[in-house]
């Protein structure tokens, strides 16, 4: 699943750049795409190690993946660095709850490739400085962070319901689906609060 988001986020990312207001910006996106296709590579080596085919074991997350980007396709700039900042940030959020659960090689690599804040720090102070030079956005893109969210979670019950092994991984681990949400949505809140979007 993870491997396919990166590899997905690499797609992303270099398209996002394009919609890049300048260069400056347009080179920062670029370089986050490059460390998002890494990522995906330690990832795909590693199911390669434990004997897996990285496309087979990638293809059971595709349509959700896939469904959730069609549904929440930007359509300027602030709401593809909103849709990073508050996709991703749950989308990894998710990721950790799974990672605390697997083994130590597994979760280590999970963690690390999770740990580069920086594209989502890029995306919180341009979100910031947007509101700052123009408060009307904040109403708009609160909206849009809703919709985000609401697909978000939505493709991840999805997920849960097609994949019942991802359940019952998270089940070992003693996870209550429920609390699980109820966690994704609290640090939701906390994010949007943080870039100045009210939830």
């Amino acid at each position: 699943m993870l491997a396919y988001g990166e590899l997905v986020a690499f797609d992303r990312m270099a398209a996002d750049a394009r919609l890049a207001p300048d260069l400056r910006r347009r080179a920062v996106l670029s370089e986050m795409a490059g460390r998002e296709i890494t990522n995906y590579c330690r990832l795909a080596d590693r199911l390669t190690e434990l004997g897996a085919d990285p496309e087979e074991a990638m293809r059971p997350y595709v349509q959700a993946v896939s469904d959730y980007h069609a549904q929440t396709e930007p359509a300027d700039w602030l709401e593809g660095l909103a849709k990073a900042y508050v996709g991703d940030n749950i989308a990894d959020d998710f990721t950790r709850e799974v990672a605390a659960v697997l083994a130590g090689p597994d979760r280590d690599l999970i963690l690390d490739v999770l740990h580069d804040s920086r594209h989502a720090d890029f995306a919180a102070d341009e979100l910031r400085a947007a509101i700052a030079a123009d408060p009307r956005v904040a109403n708009r893109l609160s909206m849009w962070s809703r919709r985000l969210v609401g697909e978000g979670i939505s493709q991840a019950l999805r997920v849960a319901a097609e994949r019942p092994s991802l359940a019952e991984l998270l089940a070992i681990g003693g996870t209550d689906f429920q609390a699980l949400l109820k966690r994704l949505t609290s640090a939701h809140t906390a994010r949007m609060g943080a870039v100045g979007l009210n939830n």
